[in-house]
């Protein structure tokens, strides 16, 4: 596995456990500060959006220039080698487009938090007047 695969590998699986940690139960005091430290990581990390779309053009380029191995002249191996890298590609797919999901993902989790928090505010505020 290539060097880019492996680190978007390890960046879907923080950003699940990021999406995991975010929709835990947990009291308010917490739960504002989580949403809160985690707002303040999502500018910096937007980086994996171009990043995997980047990755899924590669793909697609070496897809569409890829040797076809479907005639009877391909040895085994030869048969073997292609599904291996098709299954490759398919698997750097989906790994591209769970990237760019659960970025998607956090970001809303997070806006829906604050957009409540200022609501609960608009009410106390209307509730003390």
């Amino acid at each position: 596995m290539a060097l880019q695969w492996v680190i978007l590998a390890y960046v879907v699986a923080a950003e699940a456990a990021v999406a995991i940690l975010l929709t835990l139960p947990s009291p308010k005091a917490v739960k504002s500060r989580i949403v809160s430290l985690i707002s303040l990581i999502l500018q910096p990390s937007l980086f994996i959006i171009p990043f995997s779309a980047f990755q899924l053009l590669d793909i697609y380029w070496k897809n569409e220039h890829r040797l076809m191995c479907t005639g009877e002249i391909c040895t085994a191996a030869e048969r073997d080698r292609y599904e291996k890298s098709i299954y490759k590609s398919q698997r750097n797919a989906v790994l591209c487009t769970a990237a760019c999901l659960l970025y998607w993902c956090i970001y809303r989790i997070c806006k829906y938090y604050r957009d409540i928090q200022s609501m609960e505010e608009v009410e106390k505020r209307y509730k003390d007047q």
